[in-house]
């Protein structure tokens, strides 16, 4: 199984409905907790293209924020990506 990075905020909503659908569906993930204003955020924000959080990575693949991990568990594209 491919690992599961999780880039985050304490106060996240989305960032919990995700943890919460892999905790779910027994998927382990590590989390990487960022503050709002952490140089951490802007090396990842210049990575990925995207300025909000959670991000949500799958082995070396970027799968997106909350609303596209979401998608990609109901669609089954989630479940794909972890096969290595």
């Amino acid at each position: 199984m491919r690992k599961v990075t999780i880039y985050s905020m304490e106060v996240c909503a989305s960032c919990d409905q995700v943890k919460n659908m892999l905790t779910a569906r027994e998927i382990p993930y590590d989390e990487v907790v960022m503050g709002p204003d952490s140089p951490e955020l802007e090396e990842l924000s210049q990575r990925s293209g995207m300025t909000s959080l959670p991000q949500v990575y799958v082995g070396s693949i970027l799968l997106g924020g909350g609303t596209e991990t979401m998608a990609a568990a109901s669609s089954g594209m989630l479940d794909d990506l972890l096969v290595e």
